[in-house]
């Protein structure tokens, strides 16, 4: 199973538990990569199941031999290093983290800042969104953050909700051949479910 980092911190440990209750049997092996190599990935048999994203008005790569099953709608909010932040124009003169050039979250962050009207300052450049999330509690940059990143536990830092409420779609892909096989079946069931309890449990 290929997973992206917040899938990963999100929606994987409850998951893992459920499989370990329900199929104990069942060995799965999580690789954390990046959506976009991930899909080619699971496309080359080198995996069976990925879990992607697809952000606002970016198409993620499609392939006839893959199919895709939606997972969940996750919303994307404004990380604020200080309370005056309370909009996305707020935080056009501060500095910015942001993901590697050439991902889909990248190009998607820097339109949204650009149709807000102004070029964001990105003086940050991680995959890591654990330290996207150090870098604005110590109030020196300012992130959009899925809600996933978040898992069970609550922000700690201060998150502004966007105008429009922007919101990336996460999906689950497999080959299409294989996709009705009981492990991909299993997987898939527990994932829907982890992620059912992930919004239940924030309310």
């Amino acid at each position: 199973l290929e997973v992206f980092q917040s899938a990963a911190l999100g929606i994987i440990p409850q998951a893992l538990t459920l499989l370990a209750v329900e199929h104990p049997t069942l060995r799965v092996e999580i690789t954390q990569r990046e959506p976009e190599s991930a899909l080619a990935a699971v496309w080359a048999r080198e995996f069976d199941l990925v879990i992607a994203e697809q952000y606002p008005g970016h198409a993620a790569p499609r392939s006839i031999e893959l199919d895709r099953e939606p997972l969940c709608s996750d919303m994307i909010r404004l990380g604020a290093p200080t309370d005056a932040v309370r909009s996305l124009a707020d935080a056009a003169h501060l500095p910015w983290v942001m993901e590697p050039r050439g991902t889909a979250s990248r190009h998607w962050a820097e339109q949204t800042c650009r149709i807000a009207g102004f070029e964001p300052d990105v003086r940050f450049e991680t995959a890591d969104l654990q330290a996207h999330i150090r870098l604005v509690e110590s109030g020196h940059a300012t992130a959009l953050l899925p809600d996933l990143v978040w898992g069970t536990r609550a922000p700690t830092i201060r998150v502004v909700e966007l105008e429009n409420r922007p919101r990336r779609e996460v999906f689950t892909s497999a080959r299409r051949s294989g996709s009705a096989s009981a492990t991909i079946s299993a997987c898939r069931d527990v994932l829907a479910r982890a992620v059912e309890e992930l919004w239940l449990d924030r309310g």
